[in-house]
């Protein structure tokens, strides 16, 4: 092989294949695969764990309530008919 044709032959895979664009829009892929992922959380999955976290907290305080026996007589006193 002559000189010249590797210098052709680098020529043409510098022109056929540009690693800085393709890493660009593999950047710019990611980045938006990540704002969907945070759209996906902060629209679906943080309202789901909102309710099923307020329902277990309710119940939770609601055990914890009638436990400490913390009704009406509690705070109006033994009402007699």
């Amino acid at each position: 092989m002559s000189v010249q044709s590797l210098d052709t032959i680098s020529n043409l895979s510098d022109d056929s294949y540009d690693s800085d664009e393709d890493d660009r829009l593999a950047e710019q892929e990611w980045r938006e695969s990540i704002q969907q992922l945070q759209q996906l959380v902060s629209i679906v999955l943080l309202p789901y764990l909102g309710k099923w976290l307020g329902r277990r907290w309710s119940y939770w305080a609601y055990a914890r309530y009638v436990r400490l026996g913390l009704g009406k007589s509690f705070f109006l006193g033994e009402q007699r008919l």
